[in-house]
């Protein structure tokens, strides 16, 4: 993702995250969360001075498919918009509206996000109606990876 850093949070606490945030001039913060030695939740969350405050919706991962098992060679890439496929479940479209307007980046068609873009986070649904998210490169919209399938999305307001 464009404009992006990533850092090993180790044992670091969430106030530590949120200092280091800081000291990176970022304003919003992803935390990828693991269970069983996989990726298990996707946090979000905006940066203050008063720490971390959460940003719904909260992702619980199912199953993630990783970038190098895709085999796509990759390139750091300037612009990248999320799209949806046009026969999502509503909440797909909900999480995919929600996560453009966290990464402040456009929501698109494939076709429209092409010509403007180098990637897309591309969000659709498997055969059992969960939400997949993945990275398309464009111009070919060739799948590069990760492929996140999320088990379910929790929308409340977390603490």
């Amino acid at each position: 993702m464009p404009e992006t850093f990533r850092v090993n949070r180790g044992k670091m606490s969430l106030d530590g995250v949120a200092e280091k945030a800081l000291e990176l001039k970022a304003d919003r913060v992803i935390i990828v969360n693991r269970w069983k030695g996989g990726p298990g939740k996707i946090e979000l969350f905006q940066v203050s001075l008063g720490g971390l405050k959460p940003v719904p919706p909260l992702l619980y991962v199912a199953s993630v498919r990783l970038q190098r098992e895709f085999k796509v060679r990759t390139r750091p890439i300037q612009s990248l918009a999320v799209t949806a496929a046009p026969e999502a479940p509503p909440e797909t479209a909900k999480v995919a509206n929600s996560l453009a307007n966290f990464l402040k980046a456009p929501v698109s068609s494939l076709r429209e996000a092409g010509p403007q873009h180098q990637a897309s986070m591309h969000l659709s649904s498997d055969a059992s109606g969960r939400t997949e998210i993945t990275f398309l490169l464009f111009p070919k919209a060739v799948e590069a990876g990760p492929r996140i399938t999320l088990s379910h999305t929790l929308w409340e307001n977390r603490k």
